[in-house]
């Protein structure tokens, strides 16, 4: 399975913001929020990944990341010259997916608590996968309803009037039928692609599997000040709390084996002198150390 992050748009809700950097590239707490997916799919087992931004933020993603080899992986990059909806990623990465299974994170959406997107990537096989999760304001969301058995039964976007409290938050696992589903979208009436008419189709077809999320398991939204501001109190809180960095890619690549403990600590090295380097350090790879006696 290959992973998409997609980091584009033009971040207009966090202006004046973004004229500095990229919504991606704000920090929440400690670290550059694309650090949140980043981390998501590479604790998911995932080690070909494309990320996909505007021609102007592209170099300074490039800069950030690089190759990705420092974290154990591989990323490419993919341009979005005009923001067209969250599908037409599907078709920017086309040459990227290839043959492949594709999982698609949004660039400011935060998860953290459980193992469920970990379970949903390895029990993957065909068709499509997506979750719900328990909102107080669905209307701002993708909105799916189930049935009296838990059946995903229809899928609004946005609605005016939603038919649950559970929102699609910013993950999507597809087979490689989702490039040819897309390419033959029409667009909606914001001249976009939209992933839910994405999601409608697998419906349709009865291959659709929606699992509701857990009501321990955390989903932030980072696109707005105020939620941005939310994000990074909470995972100070968090990480304050029990001593542990949430969206720490290092950290996922050495537990998932995409990094050796040796190859960490040359990482580390590069590091200049900071909490996020000693975090490695004392926490990670001390703890590594203490288990191989």
């Amino acid at each position: 399975m290959k992973g998409i992050i997609l980091a584009g748009g033009a971040g207009s809700r966090l202006y004046p913001l973004t004229l500095v950097a990229s919504k991606q590239l704000q920090p929440v707490y400690d670290k550059p929020m694309v650090y949140y997916p980043l981390t998501t799919l590479i604790e998911g087992g995932i080690r070909e990944l494309c990320l996909i931004s505007t021609p102007h933020d592209l170099p300074r993603f490039r800069q950030l990341l690089g190759d990705g080899s420092r974290f154990g992986v591989s990323i490419e990059y993919r341009e979005q010259a005009k923001p067209a909806g969250i599908a037409q990623a599907f078709l920017i990465a086309e040459s990227f997916i290839g043959k492949d299974s594709v999982t698609l994170i949004l660039g400011d959406n935060i998860f953290y608590g459980d193992d469920e997107f970990y379970r949903a990537f390895a029990e993957f096989k065909n068709g499509a996968t997506i979750f719900g999760y328990h909102v107080h304001d669905p209307e701002r969301y993708g909105v799916v309803e189930f049935d009296v058995k838990g059946r995903a039964v229809s899928i609004e976007e946005k609605p005016k009037h939603p038919k649950s409290n559970y929102a699609v938050p910013g993950l999507y696992i597809y087979d490689n039928e989702v490039v040819g589903i897309t390419k033959n979208l029409k667009p909606s009436a914001r001249g976009e692609l939209e992933i839910t008419d994405v999601n409608v189709v697998y419906l349709k077809q009865k291959k659709l599997r929606v699992q509701q999320l857990a009501r321990g398991f955390a989903w932030l939204d980072a696109g707005t000040s105020s939620s941005l501001h939310d994000a990074s109190a909470y995972v100070q809180t968090i990480e304050t709390r029990q001593g542990i960095k949430i969206g720490c890619p290092e950290e996922a690549a050495f537990r998932n084996g995409f990094l050796s403990l040796k190859q960490l600590e040359e990482q580390i090295s590069k590091m200049p002198n900071c909490e996020y380097r000693s975090y490695l350090a004392e926490e990670v790879v001390a703890e590594a150390k203490r288990l191989q006696k």
